[in-house]
């Protein structure tokens, strides 16, 4: 959750209504940044402290010597059932909660091996190996794990690796007999089979390195921008009174051109829904996944094998590289305040974790910077105020080729004029303080004066954990940058989001995957954030774990203005709500070319929205009564009464698609078609609950494995995903790459074939060649070409 926990907010809105109106007057008309955090901080009280030190109680984030033998056999379960991807979070549950050292990290170590092994992750398995028997794994059990090892190995192709463990593995046996004997007579005989297999191997990848090369050379810039930090060299900068900073083209821009890649600054991963965990064995350990399971908290890569913080439960790692370079960076000062970093939520650890990572940019200068501007009355007006003096081009441009130089740098720029991903970039993003409510003032300040108070007492009780002395020595100064950088976060924040995929209900064996997009963290890019709003955007954006890359998904012209889309995009939104979202979260009205188009168009509404004419089909047309717009038909009908049908319909479709997750799947089915037949009769053909439909439709036949019957309804689930995000939206790549696997797995070679080619037309512009989806269909497109009728080889 971006702001604190929901029992911290109504405590402080309560505080703050209780106020004398003197006090409230002094907060909310505050000159500067600093008087608002000075006011605020004063009036934080012992009991407002312990109010919220009982909230952060909540969250178990220590090490709980109880929980690993309880996640082990939870995970034991799992694996049992063969769930082995289950059974590897479980296990790590346990290993997060046990001590370094211990029998129990070192056994959920082992059997974690255990599970990647069978989800054929050797090198990860490999290292869980390592690491078990580094935390003292009991020698009786040994031989169960270095079998394990030489197995990988082999797989792996480390064939000299695997003869001396095997050697060892021998004088071991002749030493001290045991039992496992027997299984390495069993890999002895099998060992033949797999060096084979090893060799086969080697020359199906002998040029995978040039492949992969290939992919991340796409991923860089081609030529990168001199003025601006991570942007390419078709990117410029401008500036203006009324629109701020933005980026414009310098040149004509073709579709899926990369524009800008750009290393977050900071980013928090986000928790997700999680409650206060309190007393009692089911709810004190919880078995759910959530994101901080499956993704570092350092670099957002997806792992398996998690390597947890030594001193807390809730942070971990893809390596000890990167939980050693947390530590340095800022873990060393967040872990002892993990509850209460959780409580206050994802927007007051970015503002922490931010001021933690300026320390390392030449920290006097940074706090020279905070001491001299923060306190300016001006660092809280709008930026207009200032820009009128300031540069009126683009950077690099006019001016400096007529020598004449920069009175007033752009905000965030250095001396010279370079706009780069730092400190002093972050530091100059808007806090729009002045559009925030006096309430939402007080919230954050309050919270981060909190903060601060837990960092002075960490200084003073814990000199392991010490606040570092330039932070220590100026906390107020400090605490001040956190508010303004909390401010900053409603309108810069950038959700970092990632493509999920998971197998359709009972199609795991059948390769078919269904993809979602999901939140995975939040992040300051200060490039993208000079990005301005368009409902109707000409970029796409895309993650590789906390890397930003914004592509043209259509062709931009020399000197046009290069947008993004804040949230609100006009195929998923009606014009009236994302003027509302955009005016309350971003204070501005959008007048961009889909707002000015809608607002003047007839009230009809989307067509994914659109109700029909039970008689004649023709859409309905008007406000609180619909009527029938085909002039041979007086069909009218109240709206009320066709969104209540609307809602009843979502509740039962909802219910149809938990019988497929169930794998119900014949019963799934006769619902589902008994509603698309009930809604024909009052939603149009484009309508998104009949995609919707349509969709579950090809998700259940799918799982029974009728392929055509699943692709028939999933095309028909493509044009309402047309209609409504277009013909060459990311929705409809995604789409179009399910249905390439259906007519792959149908052997419908030509239609695949087609589909493979449009998913990938559609996805490359979005992604590039670097996305798991667009190395699927490569290797599908390559599969069908080699296959008949597609072969260009002769004929036998």
């Amino acid at each position: 959750m971006d702001l604190p926990v929901d029992e911290w907010k109504s405590y402080v809105f309560r505080k703050w209504s209780l106020l004398p109106k003197s006090i409230q007057d002094a907060v909310s008309t505050a000159d500067t940044l600093r008087d608002l955090f000075l006011h605020s901080s004063s009036l934080l009280q012992p009991e407002d402290e312990m109010f919220l030190k009982s909230l952060s109680g909540g969250y178990l984030v220590g090490k709980d010597p109880n929980a690993p033998p309880f996640y082990r056999e939870e995970g034991n379960k799992k694996f049992q059932k063969k769930d082995y991807t289950g059974a590897t979070v479980l296990y790590s549950k346990g290993i997060s909660h046990a001590r370094p050292h211990t029998a129990d990290i070192s056994l959920c170590y082992a059997n974690r091996s255990a599970a990647l092994f069978y989800l054929d992750e050797y090198e990860m398995c490999l290292k869980d190996i390592t690491r078990a028997q580094m935390h003292g794994y009991p020698e009786s059990l040994q031989p169960k794990v270095t079998l394990r090892k030489v197995e990988c190995l082999v797989t792996l192709g480390r064939l000299q690796e695997a003869g001396q463990t095997i050697r060892d593995l021998e004088s071991s046996f002749a030493a001290k007999p045991t039992l496992a004997a027997a299984q390495f007579q069993i890999l002895q005989r099998n060992l033949c089979r797999l060096k084979m297999k090893v060799k086969e191997r080697e020359n199906l990848t002998a040029t995978f390195p040039e492949v992969v090369t290939k992919v991340f050379e796409d991923m860089d810039l081609r030529e990168e921008n001199e003025q601006i930090a991570s942007a390419s060299s078709s990117v410029g900068l401008r500036v203006d009174p009324l629109r701020g900073r933005y980026l414009i083209a310098t040149k004509d821009i073709l579709p899926g051109e990369l524009l800008v890649k750009e290393d977050a600054f900071v980013s928090v991963l986000n928790p997700g829904e999680r409650p206060p965990l309190h007393h009692g064995l089911e709810s004190k350990w919880d078995t759910r996944v959530t994101n901080g399971d499956l993704y570092c908290h350092r670099c957002l890569k997806h792992t398996l094998a998690m390597v947890p913080c030594d001193g807390c439960s809730y942070a971990k790692y893809c390596s000890h590289e990167c939980m050693q370079q947390a530590w340095d960076l800022y873990h060393n000062i967040e872990c002892p305040l993990g509850g209460l970093l959780l409580a206050l939520g994802v927007f007051c650890h970015v503002a922490l974790r931010s001021t933690l990572l300026a320390r390392f940019e030449d920290a006097g200068k940074v706090l020279k910077k905070l001491c001299g501007e923060i306190s300016n009355k001006g660092m809280c007006s709008p930026e207009s105020e200032n820009l009128i003096q300031m540069l009126s081009s683009d950077v690099g441009g006019e001016s400096e080729k007529n020598g004449k130089g920069v009175k007033t740098p752009v905000p965030g720029c250095d001396i010279n004029g370079k706009y780069e991903n730092n400190y002093n970039a972050v530091f100059h993003l808007l806090p729009h303080t002045e559009n925030h409510s006096p309430e939402y003032k007080f919230l954050c300040a309050l919270s981060v004066s909190a903060l601060c108070k837990q960092l002075e007492a960490a200084d003073s009780s814990k000199p392991e954990a010490a606040v570092p002395p330039v932070l220590c020595s100026e906390l107020n100064v400090w605490g001040v940058a956190m508010l303004k950088q909390m401010l900053q976060l409603q309108c810069n924040a950038q959700a970092i989001t990632t493509i999920q995929q998971t197998a359709l209900s009972g199609s795991k064996e059948n390769n078919i995957t269904d993809s979602r997009l999901v939140r995975l963290a939040t992040g300051i890019f200060p490039v993208v954030s000079l990005l301005n709003h368009s409902c109707s955007p000409n970029t796409s954006m895309s993650f590789v774990s906390t890397v930003a890359t914004i592509r043209a998904s259509e062709k931009i012209g020399k000197g046009q203005e290069i947008l993004h889309c804040y949230g609100p995009h006009h195929s998923r939104m009606g014009v009236a709500d994302r003027q509302q979202k955009l005016r309350s979260q971003y204070f501005f009205d959008c007048g961009c070319p889909a707002c000015q188009k809608e607002k003047h168009r007839a009230a009809v509404g989307p067509r994914w929205e659109a109700f029909c004419c039970s008689r004649c089909g023709a859409v309905l047309q008007g406000g609180d009564v619909l009527s029938c717009g085909s002039t041979s038909c007086t069909e009218s009908v109240s709206r009320e009464h066709l969104v209540s049908r609307l809602q009843d319909l979502r509740q039962r479709v909802g219910s149809a698609r938990n019988l497929l997750s169930n794998g119900q799947l014949e019963q799934a089915i006769q619902l589902l078609l008994v509603y698309r037949h009930d809604a024909e009769n009052f939603l149009s053909a484009e309508h998104s609950m009949v995609g919707e439909m349509e969709d579950a439709l090809a998700q259940a036949y799918a799982a029974l494995g009728d392929w055509q019957k699943s692709a028939t309804h999933l095309q028909k689930s493509l044009r309402v995903v047309e209609v409504q995000h277009g013909p060459a939206s990311v929705e409809m790549g995604h789409e179009l790459f399910k249905l390439a696997q259906l007519f792959f797995n149908g052997f419908a070679m030509a239609e695949a074939l087609h589909t493979v080619q449009r998913a990938e037309k559609v996805l490359m512009v979005h992604y590039g060649p670097c996305s798991d989806e667009i190395q699927e269909l490569q290797k599908m497109k390559s599969c069908l070409m080699d296959s008949p009728p597609f072969s260009l080889g002769p004929s036998v």
